[in-house]
């Protein structure tokens, strides 16, 4: 029997939370965002927060990007496996789509290290050893699928291992826009809070983490910064995201501002691990070693 049993494509399963409705995030031009009695969302893509996003990603490229999230989903469901090569034209019968779909769709997963394309041997899905596990597609797809607590158990490891150095070394060294940028995001954060607003607050959280590993200096930091902040978004959760809308969380969220923009980096790397270990609905913990 075929592994490919879905006659029909499906768009990309949206993240938790992601959808917004009319009104309820803001959208004004930087400069010319008038004040308000409370914060708001700004939607702007700065060039700050575009750093870091350059990926293989394919939403939003009809048919194509259909079948690249079709395929992917599947993939890294194990709902196809290495067991059997994947035929371009059994794909392209299965889905109702051209051989040049089939085609540039094989390609980007294969430039995601999910597939391989040989002569003799054709097209087969690679070992997860192989898979770009950085790319935000690949983060989206393991955080819907069986993968979903190995995911975010990574994710909240590789945060430990990177933001309080980027903390440190950030502190200090932030233009005056982007140091107003934080403030403004926890005055978001704070409204949101008061409001049990998860969706802004989530995403207020994810901008003001991919600004401190911006601001640190550091390029490969910088590099990351993209896929921390479609990382927090896609996945969730209280092991990926910091604490759910709180004053706890708000706070701490405060003193790592106020300790960049003063220049104490001793602090600020102290505020950020103390939010990536809060935690409402798991046991307070360091990352430790694990058997193998």
């Amino acid at each position: 029997m075929s592994t490919l049993a879905h006659p029909t494509m499906t768009a990309a399963r949206p993240a938790d939370g992601a959808a917004s409705g009319p009104g309820e995030l803001d959208r004004f031009s930087y400069a010319d965002r008038p004040t308000p009695p409370v914060p708001r969302w700004e939607g702007v893509d700065s060039d700050l927060v575009r750093v870091g996003r350059k990926t293989t990603s394919s939403r939003g490229r009809g048919l194509h990007g259909q079948l690249v999230q079709q395929l992917g989903q599947m993939i890294v469901s194990g709902d196809l496996g290495a067991d059997r090569p994947l035929v371009p034209e059994e794909i392209g019968q299965r889905f109702e789509v051209s051989r040049t779909v089939v085609r540039e769709s094989l390609r980007v997963l294969e430039a995601k290290g999910l597939v391989s394309a040989r002569p003799n041997v054709g097209t087969r899905v690679r070992p997860v050893a192989d898979w770009n596990l950085l790319d935000p597609d690949i983060i989206e797809w393991r955080a819907f699928g069986p993968q979903r607590d190995e995911q975010r158990r990574e994710l909240f490891e590789l945060r430990w291992a990177i933001e309080p150095l980027a903390a440190r070394l950030a502190a200090g060294h932030g233009r005056e826009d982007v140091q107003q940028r934080l403030v403004e995001l926890t005055e978001i954060m704070a409204h949101a809070t008061a409001q049990a607003d998860q969706v802004t607050f989530t995403r207020a959280d994810a901008e003001l983490h991919a600004l401190v590993l911006q601001m640190a200096g550091n390029r490969m930091l910088e590099h990351l910064s993209g896929i921390v902040s479609c990382a927090l978004q896609v996945s969730g959760g209280p092991v990926t995201s910091c604490e759910r809308p709180s004053e706890s969380s708000v706070s701490l969220h405060i003193r790592l501002v106020d300790a960049l923009g003063t220049g104490d980096g001793t602090a600020g790397e102290a505020a950020t691990r103390a939010l990536l270990t809060v935690h409402p609905e798991i046991e307070p913990s360091v990352p430790a070693p694990r058997e193998h």
